[in-house]
């Protein structure tokens, strides 16, 4: 089966409990392209990324990620994947190397190659010296590699990353892209991200998507944003798409709060 396209959405929406938080977005990823999905807190980034990666089912509309229809085909979907959420999902009672065994076996590598893997990862992400440590004992910059190492294991198409560099240090930050980007070269793998981070779009993504209120209101290269826009900086072309204005009542509605509480820990 050939795709044109990694990731293929049309008219996608969710709702909770009445409240619209993807609003029928449309767009497409190319294979190997580096897509961000650019947004306020509270835009629907991630809750794009959670119907992309069959944690939720839409209202409406429809979505393959690698040919596959996230609603009829939901195993073969997540099979070809691999995702970096923005809270910690590691056993901190493993090690290292457990964390990723664990994950390798979860999706069915054979043994040899999973052996293979995992060194090839470890090493990747600069923690094969320290794959005997538990996970509990590591920095939130070690947690956050290893868990762009575990998402590899079993050879995704895609990665998938919400908010990978969220609460990191700048050095740790620049240091997860420069893994990212490697990998993207070497294995042309397609990368989704999102980010509110406007430096990280504009440095990383070949394209970038403004999400804001659930509707995607504009996308292009960061070159394209800002001549659409007739600014000179991406940050001055997002505020420019999505106004200046603070806005809190959607992001921090007591409705919203607790589904997106429940929805986290299912």
């Amino acid at each position: 089966m050939i795709c044109e396209d990694t990731i293929k959405v049309e008219g996608l929406t969710k709702k909770f409990n009445g409240f619209t938080a993807v609003d029928k977005i449309s767009f497409s990823v190319k294979k190997g392209e580096i897509f961000a999905f650019l947004g306020p807190n509270g835009a629907g980034k991630t809750t794009t990324i959670r119907m992309l990666t069959t944690l939720l089912n839409p209202e409406s509309g429809v979505a393959e990620v690698n040919c596959f229809d996230i609603k009829k085909q939901k195993h073969k979907v997540r099979n070809s994947f691999g995702i970096v959420f923005q809270d910690s999902s590691l056993d901190d009672e493993l090690t290292a190397y457990e964390n990723l065994e664990f994950h390798g076996v979860l999706y069915n590598v054979p043994k040899q190659v999973r052996i293979k893997r995992i060194e090839q990862m470890l090493k990747f992400v600069g923690l094969w010296d320290r794959r005997k440590d538990l996970v509990k004992k590591y920095s939130g910059g070690m947690k956050r590699r290893l868990e762009v190492a575990r998402a590899l294991v079993h050879h995704p198409k895609v990665l998938f990353l919400d908010e990978p560099t969220l609460g990191l240090d700048p050095q740790t930050r620049n240091k997860i892209w420069e893994y990212i980007k490697e990998l993207n070269r070497k294995e042309k793998m397609t990368i989704f991200f999102t980010t509110h981070y406007m430096e990280e779009a504009e440095r990383a993504a070949d394209r970038i998507a403004i999400i804001d209120r659930g509707t995607i209101i504009e996308e292009g290269s960061s070159q394209q944003l800002k001549k659409k826009t007739g600014t000179k900086s991406l940050e001055d072309a997002f505020l420019k798409l999505t106004g200046k204005k603070i806005r809190e009542e959607e992001a921090t509605s007591k409705d919203m709060m607790r589904m997106r509480h429940k929805i986290w820990r299912r």
